[in-house]
């Protein structure tokens, strides 16, 4: 609740100055001074260092001729300038340009009127609103965007241009609310993020590095990108390469028989590939004793001689069976043997 005081006893809490008929302002329901509130009070200016005083909050100018209420404030105003009279109380938010005057009904001969000029405040920082600019070119931040760097204010042009990350593409900056594409340490604006192909903004769609550039993926694939040496399509992925040529997996296939190669025991004949069964029947030799192909996967040692040919465990003496691998061996008409039964 607000305190009443008398007016012959009205005073400053601080220094006890009479405030009969002079500018005052609360503080805690205690009534100050000008002088008195500003130095204890009064927040200090960071661009010019001196006092941001009362005046800052409310410079009063005399009006003459309200002769009827203007405003009812029955609740405080906290931090208001005052003025006092015979007649009554006058006072002020310190943002407001009508005067408010205690209790209805008042009727005043010369009343003071707000004429503001701001406290602007930011992170508990204070400026006089004269004060409040642009360190790099001057302009008042007043009402204005602003950013800081190093604890200076920049309006939103100079902190571009001296602190925005700026694009790979066209060296113009990265402004508030810009769309900004970022790949291997480079960032561009949207509109500037292209395929180097066909200059295209890739935006949101896939795209494909090259040389430190980027290429859209039809791009890419029309020019760039393997194809299949059966199908001559795109291989976008699980891709065979056999002699130097690449492949789909499921294109990579028996020339024979189309069984799928990729995992098996395969081999070529005229640069075609084949499974290793369909290879043997085609068109290896034929063992002279088990008539089965002598394809030499798997480490398969054979014997030939004349026109003959034998896997390393068919080449058998025909009348005791035994090995002839390493050892010297008879013939009679198509038999061979050893030399034991030979003789």
């Amino acid at each position: 609740m607000e305190q009443e005081h008398h007016t012959g006893h009205f005073a400053c809490h601080s220094c006890d100055v009479s405030l009969t008929g002079q500018r005052y302002i609360l503080r805690d329901d205690e009534p100050h001074c000008l002088a008195c509130y500003e130095a204890k009070f009064a927040n200090t200016c960071e661009q010019c260092k001196e006092k941001i005083g009362c005046d800052s909050k409310g410079m009063l100018k005399p009006e003459v001729g309200i002769t009827s209420l203007i405003r009812d404030a029955s609740e405080p105003i906290r931090n208001a300038v005052y003025t006092s009279s015979q007649q009554s109380n006058v006072r002020f938010h310190p943002s407001c340009p009508m005067p408010y005057i205690l209790g209805p009904g008042y009727s005043v001969g010369q009343a003071w009127q707000c004429d503001t000029i701001k406290d602007l405040s930011f992170k508990e920082r204070h400026w006089h609103e004269k004060c409040f600019k642009c360190s790099a070119c001057t302009t008042s931040l007043a009402d204005r965007p602003f950013a800081t760097k190093e604890e200076q204010l920049y309006c939103s042009d100079c902190y571009d241009e001296r602190f925005a990350a700026r694009c790979d593409g066209c060296q113009g900056v990265f402004k508030a609310g810009m769309r900004k594409y970022e790949y291997r340490g480079q960032q561009w604006h949207e509109e500037c993020f292209l395929c180097v192909e066909c200059k295209q903004p890739i935006g949101a769609k896939s795209f494909i590095p090259r040389e430190n550039q980027v290429v859209c993926v039809p791009c890419y694939e029309a020019k760039y990108a393997q194809r299949c040496t059966k199908c001559s399509e795109v291989i976008r992925r699980g891709g065979v390469t056999y002699k130097g040529n690449p492949w789909h997996k499921e294109c990579f296939t028996c020339t024979s028989c189309s069984k799928q190669l990729a995992g098996l025991k395969f081999t070529s004949k005229d640069e075609q590939p084949y499974c290793a069964d369909c290879y043997g029947e085609l068109f290896a030799k034929k063992c002279t004793k088990c008539t089965k192909p002598i394809t030499g996967f798997g480490g398969c040692k054979f014997i030939s001689f004349e026109d003959r040919h034998w896997h390393s465990e068919c080449f058998l003496c025909g009348k005791c069976n035994s090995n002839l691998v390493g050892r010297g061996f008879l013939t009679s008409d198509d038999m061979i043997m050893c030399s034991e039964c030979g003789r």
